[in-house]
């Protein structure tokens, strides 16, 4: 499924897998299989939520018991990172309160520590680990890991090979994503992101559906990075890890996904038109206006021609939205979709439902009455 992607986008050779929704046998053959369609394994996700035993806590638990568990199954994915190739363990995690005196917050936090360094220690030299922050939800109170400072700071005690992962879903009402950004790539520190876009809370919208401008200020700040005349930083800028993050509950998945990298890339395209030397010199001279239009008019530039001679120079389509569904893989797909997977989940008595395990999940962190309805079936059969 994941080469037409490729074919006709230039773009996402690499998929993210997540477990133990993506669990398998041999991970080795997972890489393999991979490779063979053309594209890699990017970016591990352990999930530390989804599980009973975290209710309260994962890393974080006050019981050492749920905790052990918690920091196996991030030494679990280290080890399948290693298996398929993926040199990016991607952490989010839920833990928090509800109410006040609910867990010492110091000590949780003393715990979450612990439990990072562990793993990292078993880190390949080559890989990262992303530290992803959320201010709030599931956990309303207080979250453990609520903002970029405190991962930040977090990742600076573990060492250099943990960094920052932002999701632009994740911030307070009004925060300024792009300062951020710039922060932490001034600091060495920004690893990655996961691109959705919201209107209230974190809503997993398509990225750059609400906010376009906001998506062309931080590609501002990295395109901006990426001339900077400190050699680490522009390295950093250059290699910054760029997951999508969604959840299509009405819209056509595929067809979702193609619209958020096409957004992506037009943005990210505005943002290398900003003549640098024009802001330099606007700024130089203290010339507020003439400053900001040097960046607002690169934004309101059309740069469809130009990303659409890009993709015919390669032997790509200039139209990939088009050319996906001319090629009528959605219409040949569709037939073994959901209605297919809910009939097995209610019937098959196999080894993965007596194991407790999904036989069908939807790609997607928010829980939809399809997940409930296999992950019944599958505690029903143990």
């Amino acid at each position: 499924m994941r080469r037409p992607f490729t074919n006709i986008r230039g773009a996402c050779p690499a998929v993210a897998i997540h477990i133990p929704w993506d669990a398998t046998e041999n991970y080795g053959e997972l890489g393999a299989y991979a490779a063979s369609k053309g594209i890699r394994i990017g970016a591990v996700n352990p999930n530390l939520f989804q599980d009973e035993a975290y209710r309260l806590g994962s890393v974080a638990n006050n019981k050492e018991g749920v905790r052990r568990k918690a920091t196996g199954h991030l030494l679990e994915c280290v080890d399948i990172a290693k298996a398929v190739g993926s040199d990016a363990l991607s952490l989010w995690f839920a833990d928090g309160t509800n109410y006040p005196g609910q867990a010492p917050i110091r000590q949780r936090a003393n715990w979450m520590q612990a439990c990072l360094e562990e793993v990292y220690a078993k880190l390949a030299p080559d890989m990262r680990m992303l530290i992803e922050y959320k201010f709030y939800e599931p956990a309303f109170y207080h979250t453990d890991l609520a903002d970029w400072g405190m991962a930040f700071n977090l990742a600076n005690k573990l060492g250099p090979q943990a960094e920052v992962l932002v999701d632009t879903g994740h911030h307070a009402q009004g925060a300024n994503i792009e300062h951020i950004v710039a922060y932490l790539l001034n600091e060495k520190k920004l690893g990655g992101f996961h691109f959705n876009s919201r209107k209230y809370g974190d809503d997993d919208l398509i990225v750059g559906a609400m906010n376009p401008y906001e998506l062309f200020l931080i590609f501002y700040q990295i395109v901006d990075a990426m001339r900077d005349g400190d050699t680490v930083v522009r390295q950093k800028a250059a290699n910054i890890a760029y997951m999508i993050d969604q959840s299509h509950n009405i819209e056509e998945k595929i067809p979702a996904m193609i619209r958020s990298v096409l957004n992506v890339q037009t943005q990210f395209a505005k943002a290398l038109l900003i003549n640098s030397q024009e802001v330099r010199l606007a700024q130089e001279r203290q010339d507020v206006l003439g400053a900001e239009h040097a960046v607002r008019s690169a934004f309101e530039q059309d740069v469809t021609p130009l990303l659409e001679a890009f993709r015919e120079e390669r032997g790509l389509p200039a139209d990939p939205m088009k050319a996906f569904y001319d090629s009528g893989y959605l219409n040949r797909i569709r037939g073994r979709g959901i209605i297919i997977a809910i009939a097995k989940a209610m019937t098959n008595s196999g080894s993965p439902a007596k194991a407790g395990r999904p036989l069908f999940v939807l790609r997607s962190r928010k829980d939809s009455l399809l997940q409930k309805i296999i992950r019944l079936r599958g505690r029903s059969a143990r």
